[in-house]
Order: C-alpha cells, then structure tokens, then sequence
C-alpha cells in the first residue's frame, strides 16, 4: 500500500512517463510524412513525457524527476539488451509467424534508436529540469505555460537533433539535408503538440490539488 496520496500520484505519472517514453522506442524505427518532409513516429508519445515531467517538477521537484529519468533510461537500456538477444536467437521456421528478416526488419532498426533516444532523452530532461526551475523561480506559482512550455521549447530542439542524428543521420540511412529538414520538423511537431496539450496541464494541476487536499503533505 502506497503511504500517502502523494506517493500515488507519483506512481501514476511515472507509470504514464515510462510507458509512453519506451512505446516512442519501440515505435520510432518507423518514418512518416508531413508534408514534403519525413519524421519518427516515434515522435508522437514524446508530448506525453513532457506533460508528465512538469506535473512531476511542480509536484516532486528537480530529485523527482531526475530519479525517474536514470530510471527510465535503465528501462530503455533494459529493452536494448532483450531486443539484441532476441535478435540474435533464429525465429521457428516452417510455421506461419515472423520470420527472422521481418522481426530483424522492425526492430534491428529500433536498435541505434534506443541508444540515441537514451543519450537524447538524458541531455534533454536535464535541460528541461533546468529551465523549467529557472522559470519558477522568476514567476512562483504563476504562468505555469510559460515554464511548461518555456522548458520544451529549449530541451526538445536538443533532443530532437540527437536522436534523429545518431539513429539515422550517423548510420547513414538519410542525409544531411533531410537530416536538417527531418529535425526540425519533429520539433515543430512535438512543440505544436505539446502546446494544445497545455489544457491538460492545468487539468492535471487541478486534479492532484483537489486529489491531495484531504490529506496534505
């Protein structure tokens, strides 16, 4: 049993984080269009993480969210080590399931993807934590936007480039233009995003005020 309410809502929003942040590396082998430009996928959980990691800096501070970011990192790396042995060992053959070339296909790719997604992911919560207290720091308890996205807006154009540039500009599968062009299109995607997810912000915020109330810390 969970000792306070407090404890439960951290558990909920790490729960969230962690999800949405392993199902991004999962999924981010995979590029889609916008407009004349590529993307990852992957890109689309992303909002999520950062939803949940100012909830948790308003809630838990700095140590809050930096414990569940070295944690989440260990779970990614954890995914890295499965997948690379579940690459390695050969599929059952002659029955009707994915073959090695197909499995090999999806997630031998997601492979460089988890190890710029870690480095990304790090360098980008630091920065976010960082910001974000700057923020609070100058405005207290108002404009929670600004420090939301104020936060994103900084960390996320670092993510953004690291991850693309280790998962496919390094190991050659795009070049250096659509490189460029691919980055800041998933950083606009993740800012536009993030910036009509800032209701839920304020939503969240009222939900663990009145959730915590009849038993503040």
């Amino acid at each position: 049993m969970f000792q306070s309410r407090k404890d439960t809502i951290y558990v909920i929003l790490a729960g969230i984080f962690i999800t949405n942040a392993v199902v991004a590396e999962l999924i981010g082998g995979k590029l889609i269009n916008i407009g004349p430009y590529v993307m990852s996928i992957g890109i689309l959980p992303w909002p999520v993480v950062f939803l949940t990691t100012d909830l948790i800096n308003e809630y838990f501070g700095r140590e809050g969210v930096k414990k569940l970011s070295y944690i989440t990192a260990g779970l990614i790396a954890y995914c890295f080590i499965v997948l690379y042995f579940a690459l390695m060992i050969p599929s059952a053959k002659g029955l009707p399931t994915v073959n090695d070339e197909q499995f090999n296909a999806v997630f031998g790719q997601s492979m460089w993807i988890i190890v710029g997604s870690i480095t990304a992911f790090l360098v980008s919560q630091l920065i976010d934590i960082t910001v974000f207290h700057f923020f609070k720091e100058k405005t207290g308890n108002k404009m929670i936007w600004l420090r939301t996205t104020g936060s994103t807006v900084i960390s996320q154009l670092f993510d953004s480039f690291i991850v693309l540039g280790i998962a496919f500009w390094m190991t050659g599968k795009i070049n250096t233009p659509t490189y460029i062009a691919s980055a800041f299109t998933g950083y606009f995607v993740k800012l536009v995003i993030a910036i009509a997810l800032t209701p839920l912000i304020y939503a969240g915020h009222a939900w663990i005020r009145k959730y915590m109330e009849p038993q503040k810390e």
